[in-house]
């Protein structure tokens, strides 16, 4: 059944954003993105709310207090990512404690030079006396102190946050590499064997067909273990699943129907490697192969709102029909690597409705190979 048991021929190595795992680094987000810009802001205004409510001031004072608060922090917040974002290349080329060390000090180099601004402001008759007693604090010294004080802790514990999310996010990346290497370890032999066998069948009663099997099966196997395949486009991973097609249809024969209507789909869209084919085999292996009479796979696509859906469709095997046993490894691998390219914003639901299994995959259209890691 497609995505029920999972022996899938091979998968490829996992590797977010299109390269293999780097030495540890200290895990900034990207302040350069628009993304981080926006939850930036909007933690810089929920912390104004909640400063300005522990003030419990006077309904008026209230909104006076929430816009000085916000227009302070949020020139903190803006700056800070900004320097955090001219620095991130730099950052992930250095060691974590002098990484960590220099975004805490540029961090807290920020708040210093905004909080004496203010204090400047707030001393010169530049902005007029009513502006200038709505800025200027009532303890100028104790202003400055706090700021940097509660400066400190929060970058610190931010960076502390940023630290154990990338170290889990690196282990959860090693335990799928190591689920990856095991079952390229474990190529399914009776489908080499079958193939085999048909070649040599092939090579006495029609040579040439028999060399295009032998290509087909080579580069099924380039496409399986190559170590560098992690995101590649839509088309070549159709194509990848045709030609393992191929090479079962030449066992099969007639009893192997499968329909593409994958016409819809933007063939440049990027997607893990070797995404469809696994799918395609359980299908074949677990619905087509047990039926004396075969059956009819079904491939379908379409982009609705940026989403790219896939279903694969295959028929259970009859009553008294021999079954394959599995072990969904192939499904739970596949589901993994989605959610690691696109956490948060993929889906692999797998399904028996009526006599068919039917498996359904969801992810974002991403043309671009170097956007795949920031989603």
């Amino acid at each position: 059944m497609s995505g029920g048991p999972g022996d899938a021929l091979a998968q490829p190595p996992l590797a977010i954003a299109g390269a293999a795992l780097q030495p540890k680094s200290l895990n900034l987000p990207d302040f350069c993105a628009a993304r981080a810009v926006l939850a930036v802001v909007l933690i810089v205004t929920l912390t104004a709310v909640v400063l300005t409510v522990a003030r419990q001031g006077s309904a008026i004072n209230f909104w006076l207090e929430l816009a000085r608060n916000s227009l302070f922090l949020l020139w903190i917040g803006m700056g800070s990512a900004t320097v955090l974002c001219l620095l991130r290349r730099r950052l992930l080329e250095l060691p974590i404690p002098m990484a960590s060390s220099l975004a805490l000090a540029s961090v807290l180099a920020v708040i210093a030079l905004i909080s004496a601004a203010v204090l400047w402001l707030g001393s010169s008759a530049l902005l007029g006396a009513r502006a200038t007693n709505l800025l200027l604090p009532e303890a100028p010294g104790r202003f400055f102190a706090a700021n940097l004080g509660i400066g400190a802790i929060v970058a610190a514990l931010a960076l502390r946050y940023f630290y154990v999310s990338g170290e889990w996010r690196r282990n959860v990346e090693l335990r799928a590499r190591a689920r990856v290497h095991a079952l390229q370890a474990r190529i399914r032999p009776h489908f080499l064997f079958n193939s085999m066998n048909t070649i040599a069948a092939l090579t006495r009663s029609n040579p040439g067909l028999a060399e295009e099997a032998v290509q087909d099966l080579a580069d099924l196997f380039r496409a399986n273990l190559n170590e560098k395949r992690t995101s590649i486009t839509l088309k070549e991973e159709l194509e990848v699943a045709r030609i393992y097609q191929r090479i079962e249809q030449l066992r099969l024969g007639e009893r192997l129907h499968v329909i593409w209507d994958v016409a819809d789909l933007p063939m440049r869209a990027m997607v893990p490697g070797l995404l469809m084919q696994p799918l395609l085999e359980n299908a074949i292996y677990h619905g087509i192969e047990p039926r004396p009479a075969g059956g009819i796979v079904t491939i379908s696509g379409a982009l609705e709102g940026g989403i790219i859906g896939l279903t694969v469709r295959n028929p259970l095997p009859g009553e008294g029909d021999s079954v394959h046993a599995g072990n969904r490894i192939a499904l739970a691998n596949i589901r993994e690597r989605m959610e690691l390219l696109y956490p948060g914003r993929s889906s692999v639901e797998a399904s028996r409705i009526g006599d068919e299994y039917i498996v359904r995959l969801r992810f974002p259209c991403v043309e671009d190979r170097t956007r795949i890691s920031s989603l």
